[in-house]
């Protein structure tokens, strides 16, 4: 049990790293970075790997350690908003996956269902920070902010992270998919 924990803990000391450095390879082409999304990837893993309250804190805490250590994104109103969105991607991960059998399709419901929750967390805290600056926040924003130019991202996190999330787990020795043949063999 003890060993289970600290490989969960260095699991999301890892995407949480990775949170941090993966915004400088997308970063070097700046339209490349809002493309990409390149935190929301290490998040989204982190919550079905670790588990939710990991996926929570990494998906929080991302944003805003690297807006203070880099300077990206600006912390108000950018950093902030992200801290909720990402916070909201790795809890609803981990907590939809835990409540969906282990299925292949479980691992994409999961997905999608946190990355529609953390867009709409986004909006949610947007309008709140933009309305406290005095600025407008429009809903032209929030479709263009969560959707339109979010697009590439979103396809390569519904491309790319189940079979990720796979790897990783079946590589730690504790699969997110229930193997066919243990499936059989209680039957």
């Amino acid at each position: 049990m003890q060993k289970r924990h600290a490989q969960t803990l260095v699991l999301a000391a890892l995407f949480l790293a990775l949170g941090l450095l993966l915004p400088f390879v997308t970063g070097q082409i700046a339209a490349f970075g809002s493309w990409f999304l390149p935190m929301h990837l290490p998040v989204l893993l982190c919550g079905f790997v670790c588990g939710w309250p990991y996926g929570l804190a990494v998906g929080f805490v991302v944003p805003l350690l690297r807006s203070f250590l880099f300077g990206m994104p600006p912390m108000m109103p950018t950093a902030v908003a992200m801290a909720f969105e990402l916070a909201a991607y790795g809890a609803c991960t981990g907590l939809l996956y835990r409540l969906l059998p282990r299925r292949i399709g479980s691992l994409y419901a999961a997905l999608v269902g946190a990355m529609i929750a953390g867009r709409i967390v986004w909006g949610l805290v947007s309008f709140a920070l933009y309305s406290m600056m005095g600025s407008p926040f429009t809903w032209q924003a929030f479709l263009a902010g969560a959707f339109t130019n979010a697009l590439p991202g979103i396809l390569i996190q519904l491309a790319i992270v189940p079979g990720i999330a796979m790897q990783i787990t079946q590589a730690a020795g504790m699969p997110l998919v229930e193997a066919k043949r243990a499936k059989e063999q209680t039957s």
